[in-house]
This record gives C-alpha cells, sequence and structure tokens, in this order.
C-alpha cells in the first residue's frame, strides 16, 4: 500500500467506508423486518426443539435471542461499525469528518428524521444507542468517546457540532492547536466540500 498516492488511500478508504455502511443498513433493514407471528413461533420452536435434542443451554440461550428479535435491535446486541475507523492512523481529519457525516445521514435514515439535537455529549449519547431504537450508531465503547461522553477528533478534542437546519450538521474538528474557530481548524459543512477532499 506504500506505492498508492495518498489521494488513492483515501479512496479505497472512503470506499470501504460505503461499503460498510451499506452492509449495515442492508442487515439493519432486515433485522427490524418483522415476520409474521405465527412464522416467528414456528421457527423459534423448531430452534429450541432440534437445540434442545442435543444440548439444554443452547436452547436456553435461544429463547431470549427470538424475545430480542421481537422487541428490535438493541444497541447492546448489534452495535454499528460506522465508526471503526474514526481517527485511525491509516486515515486522516478529511475521512473522520466525511465518516461522521456519513453516521448523521445513517442515523437520519435510520429514524425518518432529522438530525439528533444538543450538543456534543447529548449528540454522543444519542448516536451511541439513546435513541427510539435502542441502535448504536457509534458503540458506547468508541475510542473517539471521552469519559466525559463526548465525541473527540484525533487530537482529543470534542468535536463542535452546529446544527444548520433538521438534516445538515456542519462538523468542526478544532485541529491541531486544540481550539476552535482557529486557522487549523477542519470543517465539514453539508453540501460544501473542504478544499482537501
Amino acid at each position: 500500500m506504500a506505492d498508492l498516492t495518498a489521494s488513492a488511500q483515501k479512496k479505497i478508504v472512503l470506499g470501504v467506508v460505503a461499503l460498510l455502511a451499506a452492509v449495515e443498513l442492508f442487515f439493519y433493514i432486515k433485522s427490524t423486518t418483522k415476520p409474521s407471528e405465527k412464522s416467528l413461533e414456528d421457527k423459534s420452536t423448531s430452534a429450541v426443539t432440534s437445540k434442545s435434542e442435543n444440548s439444554p443451554s443452547l436452547a436456553r440461550s435461544n429463547q431470549p435471542n427470538v424475545a430480542k428479535t421481537e422487541a428490535g435491535l438493541r444497541a447492546d446486541d448489534a452495535p454499528s461499525h460506522l465508526a471503526d475507523l474514526l481517527n485511525s492512523s491509516t486515515t486522516d481529519i478529511h475521512a473522520d469528518l466525511r465518516l461522521l457525516d456519513d453516521i448523521f445521514q445513517q442515523y437520519r435514515s435510520a429514524m425518518h428524521g432529522d438530525d439528533p439535537i444538543g450538543d456534543n455529549k447529548d449528540i454522543t449519547a444519542i448516536l451511541s444507542g439513546k435513541n427510539k431504537l435502542d441502535f448504536a450508531f457509534i458503540p458506547k465503547s468508541c475510542p473517539a468517546i471521552n469519559a466525559q461522553g463526548e465525541l473527540c477528533d484525533r487530537w482529543g478534542t470534542p468535536f463542535y457540532f452546529h446544527q444548520l437546519s433538521g438534516t445538515d450538521m456542519q462538523i468542526r474538528s478544532a485541529g491541531p492547536d486544540k481550539k476552535l474557530y482557529t486557522t487549523d481548524d477542519e470543517v465539514l459543512t453539508p453540501g460544501l466540500y473542504p478544499p482537501h477532499l
């Protein structure tokens, strides 16, 4: 990968992130589609019966999974992997900003609504599972979340989220100097692309 240009590496990373987002969305939609009550009952009964013949402990562990499927996707069952590359040493701040923008898009799509509102801590809590789906778009264990529950950039400074409209969230990193609104800040404004993308 050393022979690839920085631009080619960014394109590869973006392609992988887009693919991961598409796979996450596919499995999310598939898991939230409710089968008929009869179909679900038949599946759970056959699963418990076939497993219980071999192992009683496996039969017991299958029943809660059926209940979880009926209740919907939970934050602790299947957290999203969209944020896995956030602040990665193989990417840069521009990739981080685009990744966060993708996460906001996934949130809007899944919620059929607007971006989460509030300060960084509120938004991070919502994205990490405190939403009506109880789904973690960003796992609570994500290394980019600090002890105060804020989502931070690669220099350890909390991102600044500025709601431009219901579906447009401006994302700002304070940059290496860790001070907001200085010349080294990096900003992603939906609809406008930063110069280095």
